[in-house]
């Protein structure tokens, strides 16, 4: 390389970054989150979701015990043994992944979601109080959390063919953050103003 060329090179200015937003469907209910982390996936879960996953990993057990009894297939105890340790692998995996998607599609507004607002926004909400990210801490690059954002968004709705699940603190969720910032301030005002009435009538 030339040393007119590195010259160039060195003092070519910096790119502009290009921010593109992301796609809203358009749901029944409120987009909460279009990119979940798994373990708040899992925290935000209804008991009937427990209850629905529960149910679905039981049913290839069951099932199969059902057919061996109205018709045996005549293998050894140990054949089947092994068979059933099968059945309750793939039952636990598929009841976890039907939970799961159950509570994920609250997150992008597909089914309905009231609870899951409420508790989103208590939850942003408190973590603006204590000046915590709203979203976790990332050693992420800004580019690398793009990266892990737009490999796992809207993966919950195509969960029970390709499990794939977000594990990464990242700053890109589909949302206006905006809003938890001023429910927080107006939170906080009310409690100034709580706490000087207080003492005037103390």
């Amino acid at each position: 390389m030339s040393e007119q060329q590195q010259t160039e090179t060195v003092s070519r200015p910096p790119q502009p970054t290009t921010y593109v937003p992301t796609r809203k469907p358009e749901t029944d209910f409120p987009l909460i989150d279009n990119d979940p982390h798994a373990f708040r996936v899992v925290k935000y879960a209804r008991t009937s979701d427990y209850w629905a996953g529960a149910a679905l990993a039981a049913l290839p057990s069951v099932l199969n015990l059902y057919w061996e009894r109205i018709s045996p297939a005549g293998a050894g105890k140990g054949a089947f043994s092994s068979i059933m340790r099968l059945n309750v692998a793939i039952g636990l995996v598929g009841g976890f992944v039907f939970g799961y998607q159950r509570s994920i599609l609250r997150f992008y507004g597909v089914t309905e979601n009231s609870r899951e607002v409420e508790m989103d926004m208590r939850e942003m909400v408190d973590k603006v109080k204590k000046g915590e990210p709203l979203y976790g801490k990332s050693e992420l690059s800004d580019y690398m959390q793009g990266v892990a954002a737009r490999n796992s968004r809207y993966t919950g709705i195509w969960l029970h063919l390709v499990p794939m699940f977000n594990l990464v603190n990242h700053n890109q969720h589909g949302v206006d953050t905006a809003k938890y910032y001023q429910q927080a301030e107006r939170e906080l005002e009310a409690e100034r103003l709580a706490k000087q009435a207080e003492w005037k009538d103390g």
